[in-house]
């Protein structure tokens, strides 16, 4: 009888017993088990329980070896599950954590693709609409996070990927200038009209939009009745473009029937046509 009064004492001297080494083995195998779980969410597109999973990871063992992994695993994490807010945040934090990390392009690489999708919405899937028409910021953030890794980290993996997405966001950029550039002459706002042109035609070379740049350019100076720059801009464009919409067969200026002659008056000219 007087034996079962040392069983706890016994077992606690048992526990006492064991090594770091065991205790430490055992904590990496929870530590292990924790991440291949959340490899398999991420593997099966189950992307809210990942995060869950890596979140917990992280604060369970914030200095284990998954621990880093798990920071940049989160940020994909958070892309595919539509979230490009807490997205961009985690890529932040491990950039500003882990300037160092072998995988550090990828993080930039992903922060460029969480502005590249950003502009896609709902209504996108179902209703065909002109990219270069919705607001640009996204698209220029993305080009913005693209350039940084290309000039940063050249020789890495998903730089050419980046590069091919730049030309088209570069173009996408430039195609906006334009759509902004014409609504600005259908107002009336000529001079701002001409100056998104010549920003298109100086800063663009080699996009799609250079043509439909100089046309506007053309136009807003015509317009203006500023004949000589007018001249200059219809020289350049009928030399490199000669089968620009804009242009007639003999070589002249065609203008877009959406632009009244009217007489503007102050209020119209200050506010860039959007009143009086």
């Amino acid at each position: 009888m007087h034996l079962l009064k040392f069983v706890p004492i016994l077992f606690l001297v048992t526990l006492c017993g064991c090594s770091k080494d065991e205790i430490e083995e055992d904590l990496d195998a929870t530590e292990l088990s924790y991440y291949e779980s959340a490899q398999g969410s991420l593997r099966a597109g189950n992307y809210q329980g990942a995060i869950q999973k890596l979140q917990f990871l992280e604060s369970r063992f914030p200095f284990g070896r998954y621990a880093e992994q798990a920071q940049l695993e989160l940020i994909y994490a958070y892309y595919k599950s539509a979230q490009p807010e807490a997205a961009r945040a985690a890529a932040d934090r491990f950039i500003r954590l882990h300037p160092s990390h072998p995988n550090i392009d990828y993080a930039y690489y992903l922060k460029g693709m969480i502005s590249f999708e950003q502009d896609k919405n709902f209504l996108s899937n179902f209703i065909p609409m002109d990219p270069s028409k919705r607001d640009p910021g996204a698209a220029r953030e993305s080009f913005n996070d693209f350039s940084q890794l290309i000039r940063r980290y050249p020789n890495s993996e998903y730089a050419p990927d980046a590069q091919q997405r730049m030309k088209y966001l570069r173009n996408l950029l430039a195609a906006s200038e334009i759509n902004v550039a014409r609504y600005y002459i259908r107002r009336g706002a000529y001079v701002a009209a001409a100056n998104r042109g010549r920003w298109v035609f100086e800063n663009f070379q080699g996009s799609a939009s250079v043509p439909d740049a100089l046309a506007v350019m053309i136009e807003a100076y015509q317009l203006l009745e500023m004949h000589e720059l007018a001249e200059q801009a219809l020289l350049v464009l009928s030399s490199n473009y000669p089968s620009h919409e804009s242009l007639n067969d003999d070589g002249s200026f065609r203008k877009t029937k959406s632009v009244k002659n009217k007489e503007r008056g102050w209020l119209n000219v200050i506010t860039f046509g959007l009143m009086g």
